[in-house]
């Protein structure tokens, strides 16, 4: 029997039986806080406040959803602010993607973290906040006093992107499958090394299953099937059937994931070229938010805007995160939330019939499945820590 360390937040449980040389049994968990239950009784200003307590990982992305959510049941309008929003949650994104090519990727070739390059990251990550509200004020109800400092978000997205491009790549990023290998091959990164090791004949495949990507529904698909069906945010289902969201779900048309795709299905390999084309992408992403940089316009604050939290309502918001698509729904009575529900990414990619299980379910049950195991965890990327339990009962 072997396992990982699990959190105090909340853990994903993974228990495999093996027998005969094979996975012949699949268990998945997902044990966590109902963080959204501490938001009902709120008014909408002290949600706000309390969301990125709750939300310790992907708090950008997480106080974004809830303020979508907001102003829905609010009737407020922020469309002038969505082009900031838009870059708080891709910077926050890149940074959480960051973490786990400088972090987790190096201790699992038992090598160094990177924790320098992953803080410079995050400083040019930081600075972007309030380069774009010099008050910080950008998550407040219907908007805060946007004043983009265009030289300062100009360099904030130049270094994050040098950042990554030296850290995670030493150079070019690859852009084909010829030269993922060359670069996997060349192994001058620990995300080089550890890509060439899932290129391997055994791991590119492993844990390639059927389940379908969760498509890039909007805002008012979530919100249907959240207000319709609590027991949604626990086992959220697309088509009546599992869904796998995140890099790869996003990617899969890109040519180097597609490339992967068709040779070895949806397995480490598919997933590990998915996250590394979403970090190769912020120097598309710097060209791109240098066009949005451009289209920024001043936005007031936006006044007393709990003075329409009286009315009922509701609403729902929606983010990409690094993890996949995260959604929230709530239901405001007299100008307190009496009902709120998230649908997370984690829900999906470790549902009990979702793509862990599926992709385990099988498998070869030798000396190496901890550790197959273990990176297909950490590819579907789960916001708590894993456990992962091997029974053989041979």
């Amino acid at each position: 029997m072997s396992g990982t360390g699990a959190g105090l937040e909340g853990v994903v449980s993974v228990w495999l039986r093996t027998a005969d040389g094979r996975v012949r049994a699949v268990s998945v968990q997902v044990r966590r806080p109902a963080a959204a239950r501490a938001l009902c009784g709120r008014t909408p200003d002290e949600a706000m406040r309390l969301v990125p307590l709750l939300f310790s990982l992907c708090g950008t992305a997480q106080s974004l959803a809830a303020l979508e959510a907001l102003e829905g049941a609010l009737g407020l309008d922020a469309h002038p602010h969505t082009t900031a929003r838009a870059l708080l949650a891709e910077a926050e994104a890149a940074t959480n993607h960051a973490w786990q090519v400088l972090m987790d990727w190096p201790a699992r070739l038992g090598e160094a973290p990177q924790p320098k390059e992953l803080a410079g990251l995050r400083a040019a990550a930081a600075a972007i906040h309030p380069a774009l509200y010099p008050a910080r004020d950008g998550l407040h109800l219907g908007g805060g006093s946007l004043r983009p400092d265009r030289a300062a978000l100009t360099a904030a997205i130049a270094a994050l992107r040098e950042g990554v491009e030296r850290a995670v790549f030493a150079g070019p990023a690859p852009t084909d499958g010829a030269a993922l290998e060359r670069w996997a091959g060349a192994g001058a990164t620990p995300a080089a090394r550890l890509t060439r090791r899932l290129l391997a004949p055994g791991m590119a495949g492993f844990g390639a299953c059927g389940v379908a990507a969760l498509e890039p529904h909007p805002a008012g698909w979530f919100g249907e099937r959240l207000s319709a069906d609590a027991a949604f945010s626990e086992n959220p289902r697309q088509d009546n059937a599992p869904a796998h969201t995140g890099p790869l779900a996003r990617r899969t048309a890109h040519p180097l994931v597609a490339a992967l795709l068709a040779r070895h299905g949806s397995g480490l390999a598919a997933h590990a070229a998915a996250r590394l084309v979403e970090l190769a992408e912020l120097a598309e992403l710097a060209e791109r938010l240098a066009s949005w940089v451009e289209r920024l316009n001043d936005a007031e604050l936006v006044p007393d805007a709990e003075a329409d939290a009286t009315r009922r309502g509701a609403g729902s918001g929606v983010v990409e995160t690094a993890r996949g698509r995260l959604a929230h729904w709530l239901r405001l009575e007299d100008g307190r939330i009496a009902d709120y529900r998230i649908a997370a990414p984690t829900e999906w990619n470790f549902a009990a019939d979702g793509p862990l299980a599926q992709g385990l379910a099988g498998t070869a049950a030798d000396a190496g499945l901890a550790e197959r195991a273990g990176l297909l965890v950490a590819a579907l990327d789960p916001c708590v820590a894993a456990a992962i339990t091997i029974q053989d009962e041979d």
